[in-house]
């Protein structure tokens, strides 16, 4: 497949994409400069030249996941693959709505719903009366009872206290804790920190 520039020549527009993860033998160094340099646009293509640059295409789908609202998409992407490839591996039952996919050493207490687009981590803990949807729960992190998140990612080892609301792309870094009824309103919040009051807009919170 080709399109035409400005120029009237044809161009090679491909449906695949490089994921940046290269395998490359040491002779490779050899090509390279002192200097800064560009491994793809300087490097590859005398590699090409030589026909001894290669490819594999792997089966699924990418997408950049740069941004935290581009990570609550791709997993529920990455949710709706597993579902048609490995069912199974979801979880089922009166707690979960759409899809969720727990690990098997977190615990889930009682009087939860939990979904859609829902993952929990190793070793997490959600309290009896969890709300959970469109978010991640990290390794290691603890729900307190009857608090509700929507649509934010809670990192490892946080906590989220009883009775709090956190929504509206709420990031919370390593080793935060979130205090009982605290409100979240898309914070984002670095690591080690201890939240008392509220976040009632979106802001770093350092």
């Amino acid at each position: 497949m080709g399109r035409c520039n400005n120029h009237g020549h044809q161009v090679f527009v491909g449906n695949k994409i490089n994921a940046g993860i290269y395998l490359l033998n040491p002779s490779v160094l050899d090509r390279i400069e002192l200097r800064p340099t560009s491994i793809e646009k300087e490097i590859f293509p005398k590699i090409a030249a030589d026909q001894r640059l290669f490819a594999m295409v792997l089966p699924g789908f990418w997408m950049d996941i740069g941004q935290p609202r581009d990570y609550i998409t791709g997993l529920r992407l990455y949710l709706d693959s597993i579902k048609k490839n490995s069912p199974a591996k979801l979880s089922a039952g009166p707690h979960f709505v759409g899809n969720v996919l727990v690990h098997e050493t977190a615990v889930i207490g009682e009087g939860c719903l939990i979904g859609p687009d829902v993952a929990i981590g190793p070793g997490c803990v959600v309290e009896s009366g969890v709300r959970l949807s469109r978010c991640t729960v990290m390794r290691g992190a603890r729900v307190k009872n009857h608090a509700c998140i929507s649509s934010s990612i809670i990192g490892w080892h946080s906590t989220v206290g009883q009775w709090a609301r956190v929504e509206n792309m709420t990031i919370l870094g390593e080793d935060v804790h979130v205090g009982d009824e605290v409100y979240s309103n898309g914070g984002v919040v670095l690591p080690h920190k201890e939240i008392k009051s509220n976040i009632l807009k979106p802001e770093i919170v350092m």
